[in-house]
């Protein structure tokens, strides 16, 4: 049961890094998409959804990890050096 959730907490962000570089493609090839009024906002907004899924991910996975002790010592916490 805890996998599954954490399959759910990690498939989420994965679904919005995907659509904000959807929202990226159909600004290139002048796609407007309803909710937004402006191309160039399009862009940033996907920018911002690619991004915010990415660290979300990224994060979720050193947080993990460095509970495992399986980084390098430079992304290891102070405490936990040796």
């Amino acid at each position: 049961m805890i996998r599954l959730i954490a399959l759910l907490i990690m498939v989420i962000p994965g679904i919005l890094a995907v659509y904000g570089i959807k929202l990226m493609r159909d600004m290139l090839f002048g796609i407007l998409q309803p909710p937004f009024p402006y191309l160039w906002l399009q862009f940033l907004m996907g920018l911002l959804f690619f991004l915010a899924g990415l660290f979300f991910i990224g994060g979720f996975i050193l947080h993990r990890d460095r509970k495992r002790n399986r980084v390098q010592p430079r992304f290891q916490k102070k405490s936990n050096r040796r």
